[in-house]
C-alpha cells in the first residue's frame, strides 16, 4: 500500500511527464489496436468469402429418394463435410431465374429438364485450404455414381492465396508495430526516470534498497500503461461509433450489415494488459541506467 501511495503521489508531482507518457502509451496502442481492427474484420470477412469454397456433384437424371440418402450418407462420411444439400432440376432452374432477375423473358420454353440434379457440398473451415479441397475432391470421385465434381479450382487456389498474403502481411506489419511501440514507449519513460535521477541517487545513498527504490517507479509506471491503454480503447471505440455514423457519406455499403465489428473482448484485455506490461517493463528497463536491478 505505501508503494502505492508512493506511486500515485509522484505521478501528482510529476503531471506534465506523466502525461507526456501516458499519451505517448495511448498515441502508441492506437496504432496497434487501429491495425487490429481492420485485422481482425479482415478476417471475419474472410472466413464469410471461405464459405463460397463449396464442392459441387453433378447428376444427369433426379435421383430417388434411397439414391440421395446412399448417396449423402456416403459423402458425410469423408472427414470435412459441414453440410451436403441436394439440388433438384426445379430448385436448379428456380435459382437460374433468380440470378437473372428482370430477364426472365431469355428462359421462356426452358424445361428443368435440360439442367442437372447435384448435391453442394459445403465443407468445414480446416478443410477449406487448396490441398485439403483437392483431397476431399480425390476421396469423392472414389464413391461410386459420382463421376463430375466441380469446385472452382483456380478460385480457390487464388482466394487462399490472398488470404495467406494477407496474414503474412498482418505478421510482419503487426511485428514491426508493436518493435515501435516499445521503442517509443520505453525511450518516453527514460526520459520520466531522467528528470528524478537526482531522487534516485539520493536514496541510493541514504541506504535504501533496491526494492524499496524502484517498486514506486515500477508501480507508478503499470499505471502509466493501464491509463494509456484505456484511453487508447475509448478513443478507439469514439472512432469506430464514428466510423459507422458517417460511413454512408463516403462509401456504397453500409459497414455495420456488411458485418463490421468493433474488437472482440479477447482483444480488448489482451490491449489493457499489453499497456500495463508496457509500462512495467519501460520503468524495469529506463531504471537499469541508474540502479543495478
Amino acid at each position: 500500500m505505501f508503494f502505492l501511495t508512493r506511486a500515485i503521489t509522484n505521478i501528482r508531482q510529476n503531471v506534465f511527464v506523466n502525461v507526456v507518457t501516458v499519451g505517448t502509451i495511448m498515441l502508441a496502442l492506437l496504432i496497434v489496436s487501429l491495425f487490429l481492427l481492420v485485422f481482425v474484420n479482415l478476417e471475419s470477412a474472410a472466413e464469410n468469402w471461405s464459405e463460397r469454397v463449396q464442392v459441387t456433384v453433378y447428376f444427369d437424371k433426379e435421383l430417388t429418394g434411397q439414391e440421395q440418402s446412399s448417396l449423402r450418407e456416403k459423402i458425410s462420411a469423408i472427414s470435412g463435410v459441414s453440410r451436403v444439400i441436394y439440388v433438384s432440376r426445379d430448385e436448379a432452374l428456380k435459382r437460374f431465374k433468380g440470378r437473372l432477375r428482370g430477364q426472365e423473358t431469355l428462359l421462356e420454353g426452358v424445361r428443368s429438364e435440360v439442367l442437372p440434379t447435384s448435391f453442394e457440398i459445403v465443407l468445414k473451415r480446416a478443410y477449406r485450404e487448396t490441398v485439403s479441397v483437392e483431397g476431399f475432391v480425390t476421396k469423392l470421385k472414389q464413391i461410386p455414381g459420382i463421376t463430375e465434381v466441380q469446385y472452382g479450382e483456380e478460385w480457390v487456389r487464388r482466394f487462399n492465396s490472398f488470404l495467406n498474403f494477407m496474414r503474412l502481411l498482418g505478421a510482419l506489419l503487426g511485428g514491426f508495430l508493436v518493435i515501435a511501440v516499445v521503442f517509443i514507449v520505453s525511450n518516453t519513460i527514460k526520459l520520466t526516470i531522467y528528470s528524478r535521477r537526482d531522487e534516485l541517487e539520493v536514496m541510493s545513498l541514504v541506504g535504501a534498497t533496491r526494492f524499496f527504490i524502484t517498486a514506486p517507479f515500477l508501480l507508478e509506471g503499470l499505471i502509466q500503461g493501464l491509463a494509456g491503454s484505456i484511453l487508447s480503447l475509448a478513443l478507439l471505440y469514439g472512432l469506430y461509433e464514428g466510423f459507422l455514423q458517417n460511413a454512408g457519406s463516403f462509401i456504397t455499403f453500409n459497414p455495420a450489415a456488411s458485418g463490421f465489428s468493433f474488437l472482440p473482448v479477447e482483444y480488448l484485455s489482451g490491449l489493457l494488459l499489453a499497456g500495463a506490461l508496457l509500462g512495467f517493463i519501460g520503468s524495469l528497463t529506463s531504471l537499469k541506467r541508474f540502479i543495478n536491478v
